[in-house]
């Protein structure tokens, strides 16, 4: 795990007549709060904000905020320094800090080590001083305050915890939060590893947990591990992650969150809490809780601390050290985004929509695991489902309930595969089918069957790119002329991570090698600058925030059709397919790192070459 030291920001030294330094206590100056009155000044003298606004703050006299901090914060100021920024809470905490020359520390829960930090102090003392440890090595004790004039406890601490403390400058309304919850956590943390104490063996191979599936399972409902579940949920939603991975290891458990397609290490857990917390997930999700042998699947419904409704997708599969699960995570809006957030262009959009407009035919969106299929599926049949269609699906397993649609989950173990569904939703009636995966023949031919007899079919293919679907269906042994008159075409795709856009930076384009490989076989000019991640804090410091699609969109022509045969050739279907407007995926994604939008290294990581 990274050190919290890493979220320290050095200051630059401050103007002339300022306080002296927090962290140095030279000759013990006596204790005392920081004062609106004193802070407005510090701003209306860096030129921050106007004098008369300062003196209407001044005058409110308000009880309603803890810190002055807060007060200012409320007001919304937009600095009077180009380029204008918002002061937020933040922004005055760091410019505050570079003022009084104390560091500034950005509070990241998932990059501090609670266990560590909470065994420094008791929670009483730290709520008495309203102060937070957030740090702490052999030597060194670094504690987060919003209050760096009141330091008389750093000695008492000093003479207790024989270490050094360290003072840093921190968001007031991050300590009271995190004061609590890292305590409470930490807590629940030890006593729920204590309660796991003798109930089981830890599982440290197969066979182990062979023994450990038959014998019995921790409390899933034990109030500590009640919390600790909860807390992993809240991080997860708050840090945009779309999924989470609790992994058993030899000693102790891993959580891991994707945040735009990139594992982060978040926490590191006892093996008997971990397994105590699987049982708690596998409850909620309806699984079988004393079967750690096989694979399991559920789901949850949950809310988000904002209050909004998250579900999540659970999947069990059985490791050397115990069970590994992972939790997918799935929010309403995926489902109802609009093209242009899923990045599509006006030509794509164009392409795309007259594919999903037709009254029958076979689209096939094409990609890895995690490229975006499903949410692109969702969309488009969000966009064409009316009162007027009946619009039906077959998947394994349904990953995201959509009351407009009529969804049947796929059933190996009693005989319901996906050729069977899709032979069970031609006797329902249905106007629009979605197919999960194409995945054999059977599926396959059931899916050319469906569209011969009027059915729009959307289903998804596992192929490099978009002409490579042809003669992957073909491969699978679907008949050359049923293809030929059936498949309207073909969209591949792939995410990249997009750059910040509180920090991205320009800077000087690709060199030509690069900028040949990203556009080839097409021949687009090279802007003259682009954008390159800097980092923040809105992004986590990795320069990037969010991602967004990249698309190949292949069109079935009248000349495609021509090539659609038995011994059909992938270079001469993408050659044709060229010719009649087809992008390649490395194509569409220079044209977004000609917008801003991405870094042409996030394109060549993703995107096969054309």
């Amino acid at each position: 795990m990274a050190t919290p030291a890493s979220n320290v920001k050095p200051t630059p030294p401050a103007a002339g007549g300022t306080p002296p330094a927090a962290g140095a206590r030279p000759g013990k100056p006596a204790d005392r709060r920081l004062r609106a009155d004193d802070i407005l000044k510090l701003m209306v003298a860096d030129g921050l904000i106007p004098q008369a606004e300062a003196e209407r703050v001044a005058k409110s006299r308000t009880h309603q905020y803890e810190h002055p901090l807060e007060l200012i914060a409320a007001q919304r100021w937009k600095s009077a320094k180009p380029p204008g920024k918002l002061l937020t809470l933040e922004v005055l905490v760091e410019w505050l800090a570079g003022k009084l020359k104390v560091p500034y520390f950005h509070i990241d829960p998932l990059k501090i080590d609670l266990t560590a930090v909470t065994a420094t102090m008791s929670i009483a003392y730290a709520e008495r001083f309203r102060i937070l440890p957030v740090a702490v090595d052999r030597m060194t004790l670094t504690v987060a305050t919003s209050e760096p004039f009141v330091r008389a406890w750093a000695d008492e601490l000093e003479q207790m915890i024989k270490l050094d403390v360290r003072f840093v400058f921190a968001n007031p309304v991050d300590i009271r939060r995190y004061l609590g919850e890292f305590f409470t956590l930490a807590r629940s943390m030890k006593k729920a590893q204590e309660t796991s104490k003798g109930d089981v063996s830890l599982a440290r191979n197969f066979e182990q947990l062979v023994e450990l599936g038959k014998h019995g399972h921790l409390d899933a409902n034990d109030q500590h591990v009640v919390h600790i579940v909860d807390w992993l949920w809240q991080y997860a939603f708050e840090q945009r992650a779309s999924d989470i991975h609790v992994e058993p290891r030899r000693d102790v458990g891993l959580v891991r969150f994707r945040i735009d397609g990139v594992l982060h290490q978040v926490y590191a857990i006892p093996q008997p809490v971990l397994i105590a917390m699987t049982s708690r997930i596998k409850l909620l999700a309806r699984m079988e809780i004393v079967e750690k042998r096989r694979p399991q699947d559920g789901r949850i419904k949950t809310l988000s601390p904002e209050g909004t409704e998250v579900e999540l997708r659970i999947s069990t599969m059985p490791t050397a050290f115990g069970e590994k699960l992972v939790m997918r995570i799935f929010t309403p809006e995926v489902a109802i985004r609009d093209f242009a957030d899923l990045g599509f262009t006006p030509d794509d959009r164009d392409r795309w929509e007259r594919m999903i407009k037709e009254p029958n035919g076979i689209i096939l969106v094409t990609g890895p695991t995690g490229s975006g299929k499903t949410t692109t599926l969702y969309t488009s049949l969000k966009h064409i489902a009316t009162p007027e269609v009946n619009v039906c699906t077959v998947e394994d397993p349904i990953e995201m309930i959509e009351p407009m649609f009529n969804q049947m989950q796929v059933q190996p173990v009693i005989g319901v595969d996906f050729a069977t569904g899709v032979r069970t939703l031609m006797r329902q009636d249905p106007d629009i089918i979605m197919v999960g995966e194409v995945r054999d023949r059977d599926t396959a031919e059931t899916a050319v069957q469906a569209a011969l007899t009027g059915h729009l079919v959307l289903s998804t293919l596992h192929t490099n790119d978009a002409p490579t679907a042809v003669t992957r269906l073909l491969d699978l042994g679907v008949p050359p002329y049923l293809l030929s008159s059936t498949l309207l075409g073909v969209m591949a795709q792939r995410l990249v991570r997009t750059l910040c856009p509180h920090c991205k930076k320009p800077t000087d384009p690709p060199d030509d090698e690069t900028w040949r490989a990203l556009t080839a076989p097409w021949r687009a000019d090279k802007p003259e600058t682009i954008m390159a991640p800097a980092g923040c804090l809105e992004c986590r410091m990795t320069g990037y925030y969010g991602r967004i699609g990249l698309y190949e969109i292949m069109l079935m022509t009248p000349a495609l059709r021509k090539l659609v045969t038995h011994d059909a050739d992938d270079r001469a279907i993408r050659e044709q397919a060229y010719k009649d407007g087809m992008k390649p995926l490395r194509v569409s994604g220079a044209m977004k790192v000609a917008a801003g939008i991405t870094t042409a290294e996030e394109v060549l990581k993703v995107a096969p070459p054309a």
